[in-house]
């Protein structure tokens, strides 16, 4: 009878660890419908732990949009591209503690009828869960919260560093030219080098632009082009400009550009010698600045030229 009672006490807790390997799988494919990708789903937020909630809400929602149009980073997670949609099957989840497990997922790629796109290899990945209040939750995805949050902090960092010349620009260049309402400076960097923690020097096609407003639209007064290598001095979490190393005008402009830039030379002409990547960036930052700054206004225009919407 005893042996009965050991038994049977053994199979009910075989049953009992069954039934939660059951739960944990189940769970774990709950949250597989979370996994970010081109967007992050307001109810995201009860499915994920605090602080794995907030880097994303970070990277999706609150980095400069200069950062994030590309949408590189979104490569650190599964995602589904040119019509097809990632497909999560749970095969294994393995508790590591009382409060945390690692669930193994295979996905492949479907297309959006239903069926597989047979070209694509299954790929394996780790969803991690932490148990917070009794509720499973996602906490990290392939250990990319850590990748995610020192892009979070290099990003800032460039935003100080453009903010810091944005001011630069507007107050010690624009202010030269025939004064506008409105200065906006367009950024276009070529290079950026970290000398140490305090110091930097940042390469660029530097442009500055004096609007005036007209209805909804910004008419150009005044602007130019400085391009050049900047250094900048960190105080606190702001950078300063120092000094600013600006190529010649007329027949020396060539030789300065080259000495000044080196072997970022190329990358500056490509960019500084193609008008369509220019009034693309220009246009770009210009919806940033009217955004930002609550302005009315839905068009840019330059003398003699037709109005372009923003």
């Amino acid at each position: 009878m005893k042996k009965i009672l050991i038994f049977a006490l053994a199979a009910l807790l075989l049953a009992a660890c069954t039934d939660s390997q059951k739960q944990l799988q189940n769970r774990a494919a709950e949250l597989c419908k979370y996994i970010p990708d081109h967007e992050l789903l307001e109810k995201s937020k009860d499915y994920m732990t605090a602080d794995f909630y907030a880097v994303l809400d970070t990277m999706f929602n609150q980095l400069p949009e200069f950062e994030t149009m590309d949408h590189e980073w979104l490569y650190y997670f599964v995602t589904g591209n040119g019509g097809t949609i990632a497909d999560y099957e749970v095969v294994g989840v393995e508790k590591t503690d009382k409060t945390h497990a690692v669930a193994t997922i295979k996905v492949r790629q479907k297309w959006e009828d239903g069926s597989f796109d047979e070209s694509t290899d299954v790929e394996e990945h780790k969803l991690y869960m932490v148990k917070v209040d009794g509720q499973w939750l996602m906490s990290d995805f392939d250990g990319h919260k850590q990748d995610c949050i020192v892009k979070i902090a290099n990003s800032r960092k460039e935003q100080a560093m453009r903010d810091a010349i944005s001011e630069y620009m507007v107050k010690e260049i624009g202010s030269q030219y025939s004064p506008g309402q409105v200065c906006i400076p367009v950024l276009m960097l070529v290079s950026t080098e970290e000398k140490d923690t305090e110091k930097a020097l940042v390469w660029g096609d530097f442009w500055v632009f004096n609007y005036n407003t007209a209805g909804d639209t910004l008419k150009t007064v005044s602007g130019g082009n400085h391009s050049g290598c900047m250094t900048l001095q960190k105080q606190g979490d702001k950078f300063t400009v120092t000094s600013f190393e600006q190529t010649e005008d007329g027949a020396g402009n060539e030789a300065s550009a080259k000495g000044i830039f080196g072997t970022h030379y190329d990358v500056y002409q490509n960019m500084h010698s193609n008008q369509n990547v220019r009034e693309a960036v220009r246009k770009e930052q210009m919806k940033v600045y009217v955004k930002q700054h609550g302005l009315n206004v839905r068009f840019y225009q330059d003398f003699g030229w037709d109005a372009v919407a923003l």
